[in-house]
């Protein structure tokens, strides 16, 4: 799956680890956002922390006909209040990814897969 964009000098074509590893790097820098989690939490329930070098697997991109869909698996900091800060993600990731791929997202969903306490 690629995103395909049409000019007068050719055409674009972004792949979906490129959109991944885009997204992941938009959501680490949002408050409350400690890192980025594999989709799928180990065996015994703890959620490990990405690299940034494999952000692209703590993010699914689907496309849709009236758009992407993104589905983001993050850790968030101990003390801030969840809602808000999945709240502001979606908002950010939503903006920053509309305007650089000038295509429509449709859905960000944000799954909180651990808390950490950050010294």
């Amino acid at each position: 799956m690629t995103v395909e964009k049409t000019t007068n000098y050719g055409n674009i074509s972004v792949s979906e680890e490129a959109v991944a590893a885009l997204a992941g790097g938009i959501i680490t820098e949002c408050y409350g956002v400690v890192g980025m989690s594999s989709r799928q939490v180990l065996r015994d329930g703890w959620a490990e922390l990405l690299k940034k070098e494999n952000y692209a697997r703590g993010v699914v991109v689907r496309k849709t006909e009236s758009g992407l869909e993104i589905d983001l698996y993050i850790i968030v900091s101990f003390g801030v209040r969840i809602s808000e800060v999945v709240q502001e993600a979606q908002k950010k990731i939503k903006y920053i990814l509309q305007k650089t791929l000038s295509v429509e997202i449709t859905k960000v969903n944000v799954f909180v897969q651990g808390v950490r306490v950050v010294a």
